[in-house]
């Protein structure tokens, strides 16, 4: 059986990803108090996600580079997985 927060989690930095957040946004949108899917936990967690706070603004979470290495291999994963298209082309 596979990890149900995986693709969770890659969800979370493709969102994040597109721009950073409000870490308030992003609190309201996946902090949860399940024990089974700690996503945003779990992210931190694996230093996928960064907080920053710049003085007078409010702080923000953005995607690591380690976060962007996970999203990388989920995408060369997927390519790699689809089939070969009839005829040779690609």
């Amino acid at each position: 059986m596979s990890d149900p927060v995986e693709p969770l989690i890659v969800d979370l930095l493709e969102w994040i990803g597109r721009a950073p957040r409000p870490y308030a946004e992003v609190m309201e949108a996946w902090r949860t108090s399940c024990p089974r899917l700690p996503v945003w936990e779990e992210a931190n967690a694996r230093g996928y996600l960064e907080q920053r706070h710049a003085a007078g603004s409010e702080a923000v979470v953005v995607v690591t580079e380690a976060g962007r290495r996970c999203l990388a291999e989920r995408a060369a994963a997927r390519r790699d997985a689809r089939p070969a298209r009839a005829g040779g082309q690609a």
